[in-house]
C-alpha cells in the first residue's frame, strides 16, 4: 500500500508551526509495513487543497490529512474531502453530543460554528476524539482511503495510534521492522566502503547508512508477515556488519552514546567524577540524563579558569605556566585531581580551545585534550577537532562517553605517565 501524508493549514508553510505530524504518521506507517511515498503542504485555499488531493489520490491508495477540521471558514478538509469523493456532509449526532459535554467540562460556552465539526462525509467511519472537539474520519471509496484528523499533536497521535493505525494493520497484513547499528569513531564514507558489497548485494534486507555529529548509524530493514521472521532476516546481515566494524560499533539496540557508557558505568559499579573547561558542563548534564546514573556519578566541577584548576582539582601553578591551560600535562592533573577530591574510581578531565577565538598557531581552535584517571595512572588522549564551537564541544562530549566505555570493555589501557 502506497501512501501520501498531506498535511494541511497555511500557518505550516509560513513556518510559524513545525510539521512534526508527518513524521509521527511515517513512523507509524511504516511499522506496519505501509509504504510513505509522498509528504505533501497545502494552505487553507479550496482550489489547492482539492488539486493537491486529487494528485495524493491520483498516486497513492491512502491519503492521511492532518489539520483543517476546526470550526473557522477556512478549516475546509471535510468540506474538500466530500467534494472530491462524491459524499455528503450529514451530522454525526454522537459528535455533536461529545463536542457539547466537551464544552460543559471546559465550563466554557459553545458556539454555532462548532456544530460545523459534527458534520461528516456520510458512510464514514468516525474517529473519536478525546482531546479536543474535532473528530476525525476514514472514507474509503473505490480502493482509495482518506483519513482525515486534526492538526493538533495531542489529538491526533492518540487518534492515529488507537483507532488509524489498527485499522491499517489489519489490511496491510504486513510490519515493516528496522534495526539499527550506531557507531562512532569511523565517517560515513569509511564505514560505508567497510559493507558496500553488501549493500550492492542486498535483497530481502536493505541496508542505509546517515551521519549525525560524529556518529553514523547503520539502519538494516525489512517487511515480514511477524515481527519474529523480520528479526530472523536481519539478524545474519547484522552479526556480519557487526563483525566488521568491531569496536566502533557501540550499540545494535539504537542507543545514545552516553547511554550505552553510563549503563556500563552503573553495570560494573565504576564510580566518576567529571573535570570540564571547555565543554563547561555538557558532559555532566548528559550523563545525569541516564536515570540511575546517581549510583556511580560523585560530582562535576567546571573548572573554567586557572584559579578553579588549582583550586579545585589541585592542578599546580608550575604546570599553568611552563605547558598552558589546554596541555596534556594539565588534563592529566585534572583528571588525577578531581578522582582524589572525588574518592571515585575513575576521573575524567576535558580542557580544549573550543573557539570561534582564542586559538593560535601551536594550538590552533579545536585543539583539545581528553583525560582518563585511575588508581594504577592516566590515560591522555590529544584530539585535532573542526567545526564551529557547538559541534567542537558536542564532539568531545561523546569522546569522552566513548573513552568511558572502552575503558570498562577493557579497550583502553591506563599508562603511568
Amino acid at each position: 500500500m502506497k501512501a501520501e501524508i498531506l498535511a494541511v493549514g497555511t500557518e505550516l508553510l509560513m513556518g510559524q508551526i513545525t510539521n512534526t505530524n508527518a513524521q509521527y504518521i511515517s513512523q507509524k506507517l511504516n511499522s506496519i509495513g505501509i509504504d510513505v511515498y509522498y509528504h505533501s503542504v497545502v494552505g487553507d485555499n479550496s482550489g489547492r487543497l482539492k488539486e493537491s488531493l486529487l494528485n495524493a489520490l491520483n498516486r497513492c491508495d491512502l491519503v492521511i490529512m492532518a489539520g483543517g477540521l476546526g470550526p473557522t471558514q477556512d478549516d475546509l478538509t471535510k468540506e474538500t474531502v466530500a467534494d472530491v469523493l462524491e459524499k455528503k456532509l450529514v451530522l454525526h449526532e454522537e459528535s455533536l453530543e461529545r463536542i457539547k459535554l466537551f464544552f460543559d467540562r471546559m465550563k466554557r460556552e459553545m458556539t454555532d460554528n462548532n456544530i460545523k465539526q459534527a458534520y461528516l462525509p456520510e458512510g464514514c467511519t468516525v474517529i473519536e476524539n478525546n482531546n479536543g472537539t474535532a473528530p476525525g474520519c476514514i472514507v474509503e471509496k473505490d480502493a482509495k482511503i482518506v483519513v482525515m484528523l486534526p492538526g493538533p499533536p495531542k489529538e491526533m497521535k492518540p487518534m492515529l495510534d488507537d483507532t488509524v493505525i489498527p485499522y491499517l494493520e489489519q489490511k496491510s497484513g504486513y510490519k515493516t521492522v528496522s534495526k539499527y547499528l550506531r557507531v562512532f569513531g569511523i565517517g560515513e564514507s569509511q564505514l560505508e566502503d567497510r559493507i558496500m558489497d553488501l549493500v550492492d548485494a542486498q535483497k530481502e534486507v536493505t541496508i542505509a547508512t546517515y551521519a549525525k555529529e560524529g556518529q553514523v548509524t547503520v539502519r538494516l530493514t525489512t517487511k515480514c508477515k511477524t515481527y519474529e521472521e523480520a528479526i530472523f532476516k536481519i539478524k545474519p546481515v547484522e552479526e556480519e556488519i557487526a563483525g566488521r566494524l568491531g569496536d566502533n560499533l557501540y550499540s545494535t539496540e539504537d542507543e545514545e552514546l552516553e547511554y550505552v557508557a553510563s549503563k556500563l558505568l552503573i553495570e560494573h559499579g565504576i564510580t566518576i567524577s567529571l573535570a570540564e573547561s571547555c565543554t563547561g558542563g555538557m558532559i555532566a548534564s548528559r550523563l545525569t540524563d541516564v536515570p540511575g546514573i546517581s549510583k556511580v556519578f560523585n560530582r562535576g566541577i567546571v573548572s573554567y579558569s586557572n584559579e578553579a584548576k588549582m583550586e579545585n582539582l589541585s592542578v599546580s601553578p608550575e604546570t599553568l605556566e611552563k605547558y598552558g591551560a589546554v596541555s596534556r600535562q594539565t588534563a592529566i592533573e585534572m583528571a588525577e585531581g578531581v578522582r582524589k577530591t572525588a574518592k571515585t574510581d575513575l576521573g575524567i578531565s576535558v580542557t580544549g580551545i573550543a573557539g570561534p577565538d582564542g586559538g593560535t598557531d601551536q594550538k590552533p581552535v579545536g585543539l583539545v585534550y581528553v583525560a582518563l584517571a585511575d588508581k594504577s595512572g592516566c590515560d591522555c588522549r590529544e584530539l585535532r577537532l573542526t567545526g564551529n564551537r557547538d559541534r567542537i564541544r558536542n564532539m568531545t562530549t561523546l569522546y569522552v562517553f566513548d573513552m568511558i566505555r572502552r575503558y570498562v570493555l577493557g579497550a583502553v589501557r591506563i599508562n603511568k605517565e
